[in-house]
């Protein structure tokens, strides 16, 4: 997979490791900016499930 991409991009490999870095730069983006947001709601990370009675 990563070598179809490799081959898909062009230029001479600086210009392809620049283009590929840049790619992972937006899919990271993407994912911390728009998907991990929408998912928040739907996932049980922030659930509390300890309850402390008569502490303090």
């Amino acid at each position: 997979m990563y070598g179809l991409i490799w081959n898909l991009l062009p230029g001479p490999w600086f210009v392809k490791l620049v283009l590929a870095l840049a790619l992972l730069a937006g899919a990271a983006a993407l994912l911390w900016y728009v998907v991990f947001p929408w998912i928040d709601p739907y996932m049980p990370f922030n659930d509390g499930a300890v309850d402390v009675q008569g502490g303090g």
